[in-house]
């Protein structure tokens, strides 16, 4: 019996310790991506002064990492399947390694910019790889307290991030930014060395390389043209509409191939498994409505009621802790209850959060913003953990690492989407009050707040899909490759 099939069958609701063993190698490595790229944003200032440069350029700091973490999500589930887990995940964090200690020396603006993409190329493989790895180890009847804990990095990352990069910005030197990552980086692949399987699939096959030369190039273009949308305020700019017409170009010309080919890159028939398809369609809009958001309040907290982005960081902490506390309690239940019910639960959380917000003011108590932002954080950990655990409890174990792959673009783009949306809302609505000379400051927190009442809407149309995730129990020791696979 394999060591997998030894964890799955497990008796008792306690984790087996080479389960947890893995699930603390995957959460070090997930953090360490999440704080770098909300770390980056806030030594934008510094960066700006340091090189002489313009916004515009520094901006390409953050896209292109996003470009490149984009561009080789699509590969990952094949690397895992033909190299193992344990090769691809070492490989990932020591190209971040190198990624950042170039970041680190880098001269220039474009010299830093291009050491970001290195780091990037690295980043993007490892959530999808740890997704796929602990889903596989955990099995289904445990993929609610593995999905839980895999959550936790996406819920600190964003708060410890602005806080730990804006003491190191004010105290020590910008470098110190990406040098901070190296020993975590170095604990992360010893313990990793011990820790992560190292098996490989007999069916990975030959890379389909077609199919990433479209896929991989369509993620990437596509997430640029949507932080385009959000640089020059409309869908409709020509920087905005050729990127994304290029993009779902691609992903038309993929999809063709992908169901014409045997073993494509990543397979679309997955999604003909219903708790797949739901599942993944409701990550796809609570990811629009649940993290486009975070893009939003940090700028109400700086430009309306004027606190550093240090100050900003630490306000938004309650949104971080109530995913994170919400996550770890969510987990355990999502094992034992239908996903359905805790998805919509989630999602009405979130609708009450985002409703508080819809009536920010220039003075809008701090308290209550507060409480609004743990309970749109605890909403987003109800959400999360059961719709990502049933996105692929029913697929069979050889085909988890290419449907985390899937899971994690299809999160990706709809962070990226719901980023773009409400950026725009909240600059037409700007635009508008400067043509009326009625720019106040309590006019300025309306424009923020008006985004969430689009929040809202995301969440309704995410309901009605949660509505189609299968509501049966999941099945505490039932092995992946023998689930009862419900398909459309």
């Amino acid at each position: 019996m394999s060591a997998s099939t030894q964890v799955n069958e497990t008796a008792g609701d306690r984790l087996p310790p080479r389960l947890i063993s893995l699930m603390v190698t995957v959460a070090l490595g997930s953090i360490m991506m999440q704080m770098d790229a909300t770390m980056t944003n806030i030594a934008y200032n510094t960066l700006l002064k340091e090189f002489d440069t313009t916004l515009l350029t520094i901006q390409w700091v953050t896209t292109g990492y996003l470009l490149a973490m984009a561009a080789v999500m699509a590969i990952s589930g094949w690397a895992m399947e033909r190299f193992g887990a344990r090769t691809m995940w070492i490989t990932s964090i020591t190209l971040f390694l190198v990624g950042s200690v170039l970041c680190g020396a880098a001269w220039d603006a474009h010299s830093l910019i291009a050491f970001r993409v290195i780091q990037g190329l690295g980043g993007g493989m490892v959530l999808p790889l740890g997704m796929a790895v602990l889903a596989q180890e955990a099995g289904p009847g445990r993929l609610g307290r593995v999905m839980g804990v895999l959550g936790i990095p996406s819920a600190l990352g964003p708060v410890l991030g602005p806080v730990v990069g804006g003491a190191i910005v004010d105290d020590w030197n910008w470098r110190w930014i990406f040098f901070i990552n190296v020993p975590v980086c170095v604990a992360a692949i010893v313990i990793a060395w011990r820790t992560m399987p190292s098996r490989k699939s007999p069916t990975a096959g030959r890379l389909d390389v077609l199919g990433l030369l479209l896929l991989s190039p369509a993620c990437a273009v596509a997430v640029f043209g949507l932080t385009q949308a959000s640089k020059y305020g409309s869908f409709a700019d020509r920087h905005t509409v050729i990127p994304l017409a290029i993009g779902l170009a691609l992903l038309a010309a993929f999809a063709v191939h992908a169901l014409r080919t045997e073993n494509p890159i990543l397979d679309l028939r997955l999604l003909k498994v219903r708790s797949f398809l739901s599942s993944s369609a409701v990550l796809f809009f609570a990811s629009v409505a649940l993290f486009g958001a975070v893009g939003v309040l940090p700028l109400y907290f700086q430009q309306v009621r004027h606190h550093s982005a240090l100050e900003a960081g630490l306000l938004l902490a309650p949104q971080g802790v109530g995913m994170a506390v919400s996550l770890l309690v969510v987990g355990k239940v999502a094992d034992k209850t239908s996903p359905r019910l805790l998805v919509i639960g989630g999602l009405a959380l979130t609708a009450v959060g985002a409703l508080v917000c819809t009536q920010l003011a220039a003075d809008t108590n701090v308290v209550l913003l507060g409480a609004a932002l743990a309970l749109s954080g605890a909403g987003t950990g109800m959400v999360m953990a059961p719709a990502m655990a049933g996105a692929i409890r029913d697929i069979p174990g050889p085909v988890i690492p290419r449907a985390s792959a899937a899971n994690r673009i299809i999160m990706q783009i709809g962070s990226s989407f719901g980023s773009a949306v409400l950026i725009l809302v909240a600059q037409n609505r700007m635009d508008h009050l400067i043509e009326t000379r009625d720019l106040t400051p309590d006019s300025l927190a309306g424009a923020y707040g008006i985004t969430f009442w689009w929040v809202i809407g995301f969440v309704v149309v995410s309901v009605l899909l949660a509505l189609l995730i299968p509501s049966r129990k999941p099945t505490q020791h039932q092995h992946a490759g023998e689930a009862s696979v419900p398909v459309l």
